[in-house]
């Protein structure tokens, strides 16, 4: 059964219902703006005026990651966290984590329930998102916790989670071009070049009196952020100028104005880990809400994980059909960005990569195979179940690569490759987030 792009099935008839009547919102074309979920929290007693001590993240890439190792701090730290996240993976759940678990079954149901209906009583045409943003904010605002960790959907400066009025710290993660239609839509009083663009966006979550930290980007994107944080009364801390990461082999320093620290490498694959290990300790650091001690920052760097990002696939029905002892990797990477991380890491190893590939028609293969193309030994092309996706044609058209094949699923590929581990072969499964859920429900690995 084909379903809307976000949408989740559960095998509870109750979260099912309202996963149907989620489903069937709509947006009308071209609208934008925060008016909309102002007028649904409204009706619901507006709850974002009554969440715990908020850490609000956006980007491009990396805000999951950066998520993460906030979350992990706090809980190391001795702290309860709520956490909203997007997109899930497998189940609607992994979206709303509520005081360190995954919302259950019962109260998800009824939070939709009451969102849906208050918004169908009122006649607010929310969408898919707003709805979501909505339960979450309900149910942190039921269920005690020290802190909220929320990440941007889409943007920033229009994205439902920032009606948050004050919240303790917000960052940026990596930037980069990834939602043109919504993104670069033409608007007036907006800067020109995609890239800035992109930045100014972002900094649309940037509140007065509360730190904005970020990256360090290109000189453009960086003076449109402190533009953007100036406007908006927010302190502009930034990587390069306000803090520093220097990566080592086992080890990273951090250092700020506050002193420099000496942490153990993240546990989660991938150099560009460290920096979104680093934009995680500058927003604790910078934010006076919640105190979290040095050694908290330490254990965090081990504990925290992300799913579908550098993911190595354990032993299951899938892996199975490969070879003993074959590293298989998944990423749900799809842009430009993502795949030079991507690069970067399989670079480093000199592994042969066997690329199985599924992307969305919205995105462009190119951002991942060129950045890999040294590296592919094989590239399967295998479709994004209940999606518009692109076919075998458009991954010819790209750069030079090994001659693309066709499989009709993720099975068939691992089943079809030939694949030598003990010639430093790999196998990575990548270019859509909801082929990475298919790929985790399917070797038995759902996220927790």
């Amino acid at each position: 059964m084909t379903r809307p792009s976000d949408f989740a099935v559960s095998d509870n008839p109750r979260v099912q219902a309202q996963l149907d009547r989620l489903g069937a919102l709509s947006v009308p074309q071209g609208r934008i703006g925060l008016d909309t979920i102002r007028a649904l929290l409204d009706r619901l007693g507006n709850p974002q005026r009554h969440l715990p001590p908020v850490f609000h993240v956006a980007g491009t890439n990396g805000k999951g990651s950066t998520c993460a190792f906030l979350r992990a701090a706090l809980e190391v730290a001795g702290r309860t966290v709520h956490v909203f996240t997007s997109p899930h993976l497998v189940r609607f759940n992994e979206r709303i984590r509520v005081a360190g678990t995954l919302i259950e079954d019962a109260m998800l149901a009824e939070l939709l329930a009451e969102v849906l209906d208050a918004a169908e009583a009122a006649g607010i045409a929310a969408s898919f998102f707003e709805v979501s943003t909505a339960a979450a904010f309900l149910a942190f605002t039921r269920v005690p916790a020290d802190a909220c960790v929320i990440e941007v959907g889409l943007g920033g400066r229009f994205d439902a989670t920032n009606v948050i009025e004050a919240p303790a710290v917000c960052g940026i993660a990596s930037l980069g071009i990834d939602h043109e239609a919504f993104l670069l839509a033409a608007e007036k009083g907006v800067p020109d070049d995609p890239l800035t663009r992109i930045a100014f966006e972002k900094a649309g979550i940037a509140k007065p009196g509360v730190p904005l930290v970020t990256l360090g980007y290109t000189s453009a994107m960086d003076q449109a952020l402190d533009k953007r944080a100036k406007l908006a009364g927010a302190p502009h801390i930034q990587h390069g100028r306000d803090w520093f990461v220097e990566a080592g082999a086992e080890n990273f320093i951090y250092r700020d104005t506050k002193g420099a620290l000496t942490l153990p490498v993240p546990a989660m694959p991938g150099a560009h880990q460290i920096i979104n290990a680093g934009l995680a300790i500058a927003m604790l650091r910078h934010q006076s809400a919640l105190a979290v001690p040095d050694a908290a920052l330490a254990e965090a760097m081990h504990r925290a994980h992300w799913p579908a990002r550098l993911q190595r696939l354990h032993e299951g029905p899938l892996t199975a059909l490969l070879p003993p002892d074959t590293p298989c990797w998944l990423d749900g990477g799809h842009n430009p960005d993502a795949g030079q991380a991507l690069a970067r890491h399989f670079g480093r190893t000199g592994a042969n990569i066997h690329l199985v590939i599924g992307m969305l028609a919205n995105k462009a293969p190119a951002a991942l195979l060129e950045p890999l193309r040294q590296r592919l030994a094989s590239v399967t092309v295998v479709p994004v179940s209940g999606h518009a996706c692109h076919d075998l044609p458009a991954f010819e058209e790209g750069p030079s690569i090994p001659r693309p094949e066709a499989a009709a699923d993720v099975a068939e590929a691992l089943q079809r490759l030939t694949v030598d581990p003990a010639s430093g072969d790999i196998v990575l499964i990548a270019g859509s987030l909801y082929l990475a859920g298919v790929v985790l429900g399917e070797n038995g690995e759902l996220p927790d």
